[in-house]
């Protein structure tokens, strides 16, 4: 089957929904990650066929079905780096990057020869590996209530050659956390954890709102900061002297972090925007 018989008719179907340019970038990245057939090699040799297209028009029909690219060939990149990402895990946002070089950035501030960091909610890994990856000298734990989720991480941190300590725990549930985990110290501790309000769904495009896991998106309306509460708790207890905390957070609901921050007598309290100018991120430090 010809490649470009297999584009046009991706064009045909797909164009409508998602625009030419954004159609070739699909059609591009799976023949690659398929074929391992690049895009100069198609420009090349525009008679480039393939025994077996079914892989191609599966994945045309998934993308017809709004399913996101990363989740149809089960991997993106985070920070430079591979991840393998499924339904269990959220799809690494470019605004977690600015999260994740905004820690590296701090922590020699904290002029520790080792540091002990924790990844509360981590999803497919992307903060704690960028992390373990970018501070050499860092021991780096991670925490999910999602055994899918862990045995993701757990690939990912194979895949990038890091050691992670993996925790099994809900951050709400104090029942859940074993001896260890409740007596840790940290220097750092991180999350970027549920906060899309219910209310809220209506702004959020059908790709992420009926692929993505909604365990690790969505926060009732009427206690949108409910997970900062509870890691604002341990991190007050379980931070080293001088410690950070650093969120990923709602747009709408910075006025409210710095709030919940200053209650729970955390100092030096940081908002900052992303890219997109968007109230994003968060640090406080331990008093």
């Amino acid at each position: 089957m010809k490649l470009k018989e297999i584009q046009q008719q991706y064009h045909q179907e797909l164009d409508l929904i998602y625009g030419k340019e954004e159609v070739d970038s699909f059609f591009f990245l799976l023949i690659e990650s398929f074929y391992g057939m690049t895009r100069i090699k198609l420009a090349i040799d525009s008679e480039a066929s393939v025994e077996n297209g079914a892989k191609m028009l599966e994945a045309l029909e998934q993308l017809k079905d709004e399913q996101p690219i990363q989740y149809i060939i089960g991997e993106t990149e985070f920070f430079g780096l591979p991840f393998k990402v499924n339904p269990y895990t959220l799809i690494p946002r470019p605004e977690t990057e600015e999260l994740v070089e905004w820690i590296i950035k701090h922590q020699p501030k904290l002029n520790h020869e080792t540091l002990n960091i924790l990844d509360i909610g981590t999803g497919s890994g992307c903060i704690a590996i960028s992390l373990a990856k970018n501070i050499p000298t860092a021991k780096v734990y991670a925490l999910d209530v999602s055994l899918g989720a862990l045995s993701t991480a757990k690939q990912n941190a194979e895949l990038n050659n890091v050691s992670i300590e993996f925790i099994e725990a809900n951050i709400l549930n104090s029942e859940t956390w074993s001896d260890a985990f409740k007596n840790e110290k940290f220097s750092i501790i991180v999350s970027n954890p549920p906060y899309v309000r219910e209310q809220e769904k209506q702004l959020m495009k059908p790709n992420v709102l009926n692929n993505e896991p909604h365990l690790a998106l969505f926060v009732k309306d009427e206690n949108p900061l409910l997970f900062y509460k509870a890691i604002a708790q341990y991190a007050s207890t379980n931070l080293e002297p001088q410690g950070a905390l650093f969120f990923e957070i709602n747009e709408f609901l910075g006025r409210e972090m710095i709030h919940l921050l200053t209650t729970n007598n955390f100092v030096n309290i940081q908002l900052k925007q992303d890219i997109f100018k968007k109230d994003r991120m968060i640090k406080g430090e331990k008093n």
